[in-house]
């Protein structure tokens, strides 16, 4: 068998290829096979094994094969002691939550999140088990240091953040989360690892929905939380094995494949977003266009010190239109997809009414409707003439 010994002192791109791959023992295949098993052989005298542990593979709950070789190329990518990779992007926010709060305990979250960490964080966990939490507008971390209690246990932000494409000084707020004893975790989903490393930038735990543009193909679901291997063991023990988060053996094997392609894909999608977002910002009819990769957009100097090669691929933004408006632009849309979901290989855009029970606590150029817009893979050049051709048939051009 071929073992490839490759490290984090090789490229992004080497890593992406080679990273958690070896020749297969058995066949010879240079690739990982797909290991559709739910149970493994156990040795001879199994009693006194621990049906609990996640070490070794005794059955797919406790980790599986294909989960090990997808966990060892995302600890590459972001240079992580550890990984655990989960079924789905908020199995690994609840994994974490639940492994880390205790009732009592405090939490500082940024106040535009994802919507399964508003629920989970603004709802769930005060209403079930007695987390205190303190919703606070992040992109300043001087909210951060001034909602910190003497309890504070966890800080978790997301940047850039979901859906307003806000960006958060990662340094700056894994000093005040660590200054209060608290630890910081943070959703890297809409950077990825290419755009940002944030447990280099201080973070303690990533967090990225696998879903979106680690796999790439808008075809399988999985979630990942990476850091210090004693708080992965933790999350690994009680989000995967005993709340029963894992991530099946196909899934598995799809995002290991599409993680491949990672750092060429998001190339593309920087490259394209920029073009975009340069675009809609010159055109009359657009309200506001929120990406981090302009010089107009609040966080483009903290964007540009943590965030390297590029801003990403989503934006932000809305049209001098109605609700109505909005909705018919969306329908003259023909190359880009009317879908939720984002880091597809096709353009995806979603609007966000005003009527969106969370607006209250977005900026107010917000508080009129926007588009989250994901730009995809297609031709730049199609995807703006997309958009300028819905803008002059809804009557915006």
């Amino acid at each position: 068998m071929s073992v490839k010994n490759i490290g984090a002192g090789f490229g992004f791109a080497t890593r992406a290829v080679h990273g958690g791959n070896e020749t297969d023992s058995e066949t010879g295949a240079i690739r990982r096979p797909l290991t559709m098993a739910n149970s493994y052989e156990l040795p001879y005298d199994a009693t006194d094994l621990n049906w609990s542990s996640a070490e070794g593979n005794v059955y797919t709950r406790n980790g599986g094969a294909n989960q090990r070789y997808l966990q060892e190329k995302l600890a590459l990518l972001h240079s992580a002691e550890d990984c655990v990779a989960l079924a789905s992007g908020v199995a690994a926010l609840s994994g974490t939550f639940f492994s880390l709060l205790r009732t009592g305990g405090h939490v500082v979250v940024s106040n535009v999140t994802y919507i399964a960490a508003y629920r989970l964080l603004g709802e769930l966990f005060p209403e079930k088990f007695g987390v205190q939490t303190t919703l606070v507008d992040a992109t300043d971390p001087a909210n951060v240091a001034a909602a910190m209690r003497p309890n504070t246990r966890l800080v978790h932000i997301e940047t850039p953040s979901n859906p307003t494409v806000g960006i958060c000084d990662i340094r700056a707020i894994a000093d005040i989360a660590h200054a209060g004893g608290a630890l910081l975790s943070l959703d890297n989903t809409f950077a990825s690892p290419y755009n940002q490393l944030p447990l280099a930038l201080g973070a303690d735990l990533v967090i990225e929905s696998l879903t979106k543009y680690i796999n790439g193909h808008g075809d399988a679901l999985g979630g990942a939380v990476l850091g210090p291997k004693p708080l992965i063991d933790q999350i690994r023990s009680e989000a995967m094995v005993n709340l029963g988060g894992a991530i099946s053996p196909f899934n598995a094997w799809l995002i290991m494949r599409g993680a491949v392609t990672l750092p060429l894909r998001m190339r593309q999608h920087n490259e394209s977003a920029q073009a975009v977002a340069e675009f809609l910002e010159q055109q009359p009819a657009v309200r506001f266009v929120s990406y981090p990769g302009l010089a107009s957009h609040a966080g483009h100097a903290v964007a540009a010190s943590q965030m390297a090669p590029g801003f990403g691929g989503v934006m932000a933004f809305a049209l001098h239109a109605d609700h109505e408006g909005h909705n018919r632009f969306v329908s003259y849309l023909r190359v880009i997809t009317n879908a939720v979901s984002l880091g597809h290989d096709e353009s995806l855009i979603v609007f966000i009414g005003a009527d969106d029970e969370r607006m209250h606590l977005y900026p107010p150029q917000y508080h009129g409707g926007f588009y989250r817009f994901s730009v995809g893979l297609e031709d730049a050049a199609d995807i703006i003439a997309d958009l300028a051709q819905a803008l002059e048939k809804t009557g915006l051009a």
